[in-house]
């Protein structure tokens, strides 16, 4: 967590935008830290010379090889095949069916009550995005008020297996499999479980889908994937179904807990600042000036809610650092704290790490970057200094599907509700920097992760 702690302050400190560290064991490799905009575009940009280094990523193949742990041509084909399913049509999915989530939350569970009180934020947006990405990854739609009836030759129902599987997922990848099947502990079960039963789930809907006597056209992920498995390649499938698993659970893996953490950080960033919020809702009103939905049309004329949702994701950006290596010698340019231009030697087998941080707090490319400030996403901004999805070749497929999702669900809920903080008795004495540091309070993860913001939802 200390790229996230230091943000810039260690680039700052040193008066470069590239700095390195050296390790003390003489087998490692220096690993040379980037905030220079101009310098990660380069790497992200040369993909051969700056490749990924996949072998801290292969616990993440536990269901099969997939396109986030692969490199050079198995990655290629991997891309490739994957791309097509993030259509325009899975766009329009996923907005449809987020609006749909969101309207029957508002009606069917929050009701007639005006005011909602929430303990933590995650426990509203982790829901939303399960139920999203059940739909428009999977085809599976479920509710809020889906009952609990087990599908023949299963312990779970596939809610249940989605979601203990997102809450369970690092117990399963870090603790060894003889030692998680003796089920020492309750959570241990239900984690060897969750992944079993999401397993089984996935194969029979391959099964299902692959043997229908008539197929359905649908454009949720998984159906894309699968038609790409089936097609003719060299005279073999493009896909395994190890393959298909593996791949279909990263933007599983990816798509859900992002979503959700995004979000929480949005509804926090809008309670804390209620003039941006008012100036958020004025907006979509314009827009959407009367109580209908908001259409898949109306999204790109929904440019508040695109600022709000980008500066969140300055401010907390998913990833906070990417690593990668140079796969040769050569060298990165960068310019001092003086403005002199400084070439940086990069010796083969060095480590290279993207500091996102670092590149978002950065004050060249961002006037006061520790402000919630939504409007610098309005006009002209610097996009090679902004990276919540990486960049490049290796940029994150499922961006749009996760910038779709995003701005419906901030949409629909501002629009119909205003958000504020809890007041508890024990914080009554707190300063504004106080309060914004305990509802920030995080911890690392596959993604930053919120550990408590308790909010208010008002109806309007």
């Amino acid at each position: 967590m200390n790229i996230w702690d230091r943000k810039y302050r260690d680039f700052e400190e040193y008066g470069m935008d590239i700095i390195s560290s050296v390790s003390v064991l003489p087998e490692a490799h220096n690993v040379f830290v980037v905030a220079d905009a101009a310098a990660v575009k380069e790497i992200t940009s040369s993909r051969t010379q700056f490749p990924k280094p996949v072998k801290l990523y292969t616990v993440l193949s536990y269901f099969g090889g997939n396109i986030v742990a692969s490199e050079g041509e198995e990655w290629k084909r991997y891309r490739k095949i994957a791309a097509p399913a993030f259509s325009e049509r899975n766009n329009r999915l996923v907005w449809e069916e987020t609006v749909k989530i969101m309207a029957d939350l508002f009606e069917n569970v929050w009701g007639d009550q005006k005011v909602i009180t929430v303990d933590h934020a995650v426990d509203i947006t982790l829901p939303i995005a399960l139920f999203v990405i059940g739909v428009a990854g999977f085809g599976r739609r479920m509710t809020w008020q889906e009952d609990s009836k087990l599908s023949p030759g299963h312990k779970m129902t596939f809610k249940e297996a989605l979601h203990n599987f997102s809450l369970d997922f690092f117990i399963k990848l870090t603790t060894p499999d003889w030692l998680l099947k003796l089920g020492l502990t309750e959570r241990m079960k239900r984690a060897n479980l969750a992944f079993q039963e999401l397993e089984q789930y996935m194969l029979e809907m391959i099964h299902a889908r692959r043997y229908a006597e008539e197929k359905e056209e649908r454009y949720d992920l998984f159906s894309g994937l699968l038609d790409a498995s089936e097609e003719e390649f060299d005279g073999e499938a493009k896909l395994t179904d190890r393959e298909l698993l593996g791949n279909i659970f990263i933007f599983l893996l990816a798509g859900h807990e992002t979503t959700a953490h995004t979000l929480c950080f949005t509804f926090g960033l809008l309670a804390l600042y209620p003039e941006q919020q008012e100036k958020l809702y004025r907006h979509i009103k314009s827009v959407i000036p009367d109580d209908r939905l908001p259409t898949y049309q109306e999204m790109n004329s929904l440019n508040e809610s695109i600022a709000v949702f980008n500066e969140t994701l300055r401010l907390f950006p998913p990833v906070i650092a990417v690593p990668k290596y140079a796969a040769e010698d050569t060298t990165l340019v960068t310019t001092d704290s003086s403005g002199n231009k400084v070439v940086v030697p990069i010796p083969q087998g060095s480590g290279v790490t993207l500091s996102i941080a670092g590149l978002h707090y950065n004050p060249r490319n961002w006037e006061d970057p520790y402000a919630f400030k939504p409007e610098r996403f309005h006009g002209d901004w610097p996009r090679d200094a902004f990276l919540p999805f990486s960049a490049g070749a290796r940029a994150c497929l499922g961006r749009r599907f996760f910038e779709t999702e995003g701005i419906a669900i901030l949409t629909m809920l501002v629009s119909r509700y205003t958000i504020e903080i809890k007041e508890e008795p024990e914080f009554a004495g707190e300063t504004f920097e106080e309060r914004k540091e305990r509802i920030f309070h995080l911890k690392g993860g596959l993604t930053l992760t919120p550990i408590r913001m308790p909010l208010v939802f008002k109806r309007r």
